[in-house]
């Protein structure tokens, strides 16, 4: 076999290196075909080719031998794949230990492991679920994989998912039940990538694979159900100050914050006029998600002061059994009164009483709400919580929800929902 150095031929190879010949998977970079050899990337990095096949090799000096050590064929593995292979081997051997015998012993190891699909979704979620607010526990993180793709594929051993095993198991949901189909899809990639961290040989394009198979999902995701907002008043006012359920619901729709915040409000997160939610309550991966101020209007003061004869364990808000209200308590009212709408859909009432009533600029609506908007760069310079002018909208707000003529003429025009 001729070993071919790219460098030592000008003439024919000038300016090439391993990455443009495998531009084409035809092994053709133009006119020239790559020969059977050895293309050296440097760093012990070797692609061998032979007249079927292709490989990649890293060759490494340890003990005062020369040793060489396989690291897939190609085109499965990309160049950027060996290279990090190589780099990372490399390493290995500055440590002065031999990667070939690290390697055996790990692959030993993991053979000792159950590496089915099912104990390894679950191995990826106990490392990745400090990445996630309560531990992956509110936002049930297992659940689409636990009801979807593990009682298929669960026993299948984690080297044999491919599109197509991923593909029967998504169809019967892939347009009837999109969002929960993509979760699912995404959360079985997580996992594909956790088995690959752990060495085993995982099919990484599998994910893409089932989406070009599948297509487009049909089925349009449905927006959370909303009260228009000419209904808020009425609603609002049919609260009454006796339970901590309608005192919560009262706070929710007042400041248009999410549920959880509300459910978990501690005497502490309040200064004043202000509610500070911590971070950890707001949406979004957890240790990044910034703290988000609120401005109270006196609407929404005076509901709190009424709350606090409920407090319990620090909480304003407790549920009968826990120590705060269930996620499902303010919806159930919604639900016993004949409402579709939700409380999570009382945020959309009041952007789009922002729009349509207050003209305010888009960056106002989004700060009420407490969205991210624009690129990384944007945030950097734009720091303002638009705090000062939330508190003039968000005291327009509250006198509109509480304001009796409001309920008077929404009755009379007959535009409840």
């Amino acid at each position: 076999m001729l070993s071919y150095n790219i460098l030592m031929y000008p003439t024919h190879f000038v300016g090439l290196s391993v990455g443009p010949w495998l531009q084409k998977r035809s092994y053709l970079i133009g006119k020239f075909k790559i020969p059977r050899g050895r293309l050296y990337d440097g760093g012990g990095l070797i692609f061998v080719k032979s007249q079927k096949s292709a490989k990649w090799v890293y060759r490494f000096t340890f003990e005062g031998k020369k040793h060489d050590m396989g690291l897939g064929a190609y085109p499965d593995v990309s160049l950027a794949n060996a290279r990090k292979q190589r780099d990372f081997y490399r390493a290995i051997v500055a440590a002065g230990c031999d990667p070939i015998r690290e390697r055996n012993q790990k692959s030993a190891a993991l053979n000792a492991l159950d590496n089915t699909f099912h104990a390894l979704a679950y191995r990826a979620f106990e490392a990745k679920k400090a990445e996630f607010k309560d531990d992956g526990k509110a936002g049930r993180w297992l659940s689409p994989l636990e009801t979807y793709i593990i009682p298929k594929l669960g026993q299948l051993h984690i080297e044999d998912i491919n599109q197509l095993v991923l593909c029967d198991a998504l169809r019967p949901l892939w347009h009837t039940k999109s969002e929960t189909a993509r979760k699912a899809l995404n959360r079985t990639g997580i996992v594909l990538r956790y088995a690959a961290a752990e060495g085993l040989a995982v099919n990484l394009n599998a994910v893409p694979l089932v989406k070009e198979l599948l297509g487009k999902t049909r089925h349009a995701p449905q927006k959370m159900p909303a009260l228009d907002w000419r209904d808020v008043p009425e609603f609002y006012q049919s609260l009454s100050e006796d339970s901590p359920v309608q005192l919560a619901l009262k706070l929710l729709i007042l400041t248009a914050s999410r549920s959880k915040p509300v459910r978990y409000l501690q005497e502490d997160h309040i200064v004043g006029d202000i509610w500070t939610i911590p971070g950890e309550l707001m949406k979004g991966r957890k240790g990044s998600t910034q703290s988000f101020r609120i401005p109270l209007s006196n609407e929404a003061l005076i509901v709190i002061q009424k709350a606090r004869a409920f407090e319990r364990d620090g909480y304003l808000f407790p549920g009968l059994k826990a120590n705060v209200l269930s996620d499902a308590s303010m919806a159930r009212l919604m639900q016993r009164r004949g409402m579709t709408a939700r409380p999570h859909g009382f945020r959309s009432s009041c952007e789009t009483w922002l729009a349509e009533c207050r003209g305010a600029s888009y960056e106002l609506q989004k700060a009420v709400l407490g969205h991210s908007i624009g690129d990384k760069v944007y945030r950097a310079y734009q720091r303002s919580d638009l705090l000062e002018q939330r508190r003039t909208i968000m005291d327009e707000w509250g006198r509109f929800v509480t304001s009796i003529s409001n309920v008077v003429s929404i009755t009379h025009l007959g535009t409840k929902q």
